[in-house]
Order: structure tokens, then sequence, then C-alpha cells
């Protein structure tokens, strides 16, 4: 999308899914959010478009990642001529890349919310979908994300076909299986302390990949920051609850 300098710039920094890519992350609440926001909407690096075909030269761990998605989006910004943004961060993959660039770059963000613990949260116990890479198996991951997989059969199915196509694109699972592999020794991840923004932390009530206590501790270690639990939402709160997702963006980056 083009910037309007008329309005504010949203970076929209999408989750860290097997498959995922921007426009099928951000597809419930794109259009309204478009209506008070100029959004950029990238690809962060090892999915979608940023996928590279071998596996040489990948980070290796969350904290390794976060960073290099952080200089990616400060690299889009410059070229853009962009001062300070505004960013929502889903999860692992763009709420652990918002908390890097505010710690790295704290002048060139307003405020940031920040979804699903922010990749704070434990490393998962096994490779989501790559274990048994199946359409099935893309299928049932995508199940996990939402609270009630009644409520969006259609959607998850649309997203499935699509993502489990992106998720097979060589270089995909280096990217995936690097991105959850332990940090080495001696890596450390984004200061939290230094995270001097005011962020918002919404967490589903209903989160089944993290509970809202990951949430809770980290609104506790942030300087500015405060914590919203969407009743009756699961980790995909955008998807769950999007009229309610969006009114809590506006209201916290627009006051």
């Amino acid at each position: 999308m083009g910037v309007n300098s008329t309005q504010p710039t949203l970076v929209l920094l999408h989750g860290g899914g097997p498959g995922v890519d921007a426009a099928g992350n951000w597809r419930t609440v794109l259009p309204r959010l478009a209506e008070h926001f100029d959004c950029l909407t990238p690809d962060l690096l090892g999915f979608g478009s940023e996928i590279a075909p071998g596996a040489a030269g990948l980070p290796r761990g969350p904290a390794a990642w976060a960073r290099a998605r952080s200089d990616q989006v400060l690299r889009l910004l410059d070229r853009g001529k962009l001062g300070r943004v505004h960013l929502v961060g889903n999860s692992a993959a763009g709420g652990a890349a918002a908390l890097a660039l505010i710690a790295a770059a704290p002048d060139r963000v307003g405020r940031a919310v920040v979804m699903g613990g922010a990749g704070t949260g434990p490393l998962p116990p096994r490779v989501p979908f790559y274990e048994d890479p199946t359409r099935d198996s893309m299928r049932a991951t995508l199940g996990r994300l939402v609270a009630d997989e009644d409520d969006q059969r259609e959607l998850l199915d649309e997203l499935a076909a699509v993502r489990y196509e992106q998720a097979l694109r060589p270089g995909a699972e280096a990217a995936f299986r690097a991105m959850f592999a332990p940090d080495p020794a001696g890596t450390t991840p984004a200061d939290l302390a230094a995270v001097t923004r005011p962020v918002l932390a919404l967490h589903g009530e209903r989160d089944r990949v993290n509970s809202p206590d990951v949430s809770k501790r980290l609104v506790a270690a942030l300087p500015q920051a405060r914590l919203k639990v969407v009743a009756g939402a699961g980790h995909w709160i955008h998807v769950d609850r999007p009229a309610e997702f969006c009114e809590h963006v506006e209201r916290f980056l627009l006051s």
C-alpha cells in the first residue's frame, strides 16, 4: 500500500506459523485499519516473498531472527523515508520483531501493539506441521490458533490450502526450523527494559498456544505497557474478534 502522509503509518508484522504471509495474516482486519492508518504489511524474513532458497546464512534461534526482522523493518522505513511509525506485531515473529525494533531504535516507533506473548513464551515442544507435512496437519495447526474451529471453518480451509503450498516452497522448512531452534549459547534476546515506547499487549482468553500468563510476565517487564485479555478469543484475536481487535488498536495508537 502506498503511504498517505495525512494518516499515521502503521506497520503490521505478521505471525510466525508455517506457510504464513502478510496478506493472509491480516485479511480479516486490514480493510478497517486502512480507514485510519497508512498500512504497510511486509512479508517478514523467512516467510512469503522473503524465503531464501538455501539454508546457508540463516539466523539461528528466536533472538537472532527477531533482530534480523527488526533490521529488515528499519530498512523498509529508510527506503520509504518514514520517520516514526506505529507497530502491530503478531506473536513469535511479528511481536518479537516489534520489541527488538523498539529496543534498537526507539525514536522510529510511536506506539506498539503486540499479540499472543510476542515470542516471549516457551519454544513449542515439537515443530508445528513439518513433523507431519500434510494438508491435514496444516489444517490442524491452524485450528489451534482460533478459539472455536466451527466459527472459522471456511476461513481456516482457505488459509490452510494456501499455507500448505507456501510451507513447502524451497527454503521454507529450513527457515522455520532455524527460527524455532534454541538460541545458541551467548545469544541474548532484546532487552525488554530498553523497550521504552508505550506498548499494549493483547492476549486471547482462550489462547491454546500461550497462556495469558506469558503476556502478564511480558507487561511486567516492560517500562510502559498494559495488558488486555480479550474474552472469547484464541491466539488469533484478529480472527476471532476482528472488530474488537481493531477497536483496541485504534484507541491505543490514536490516543
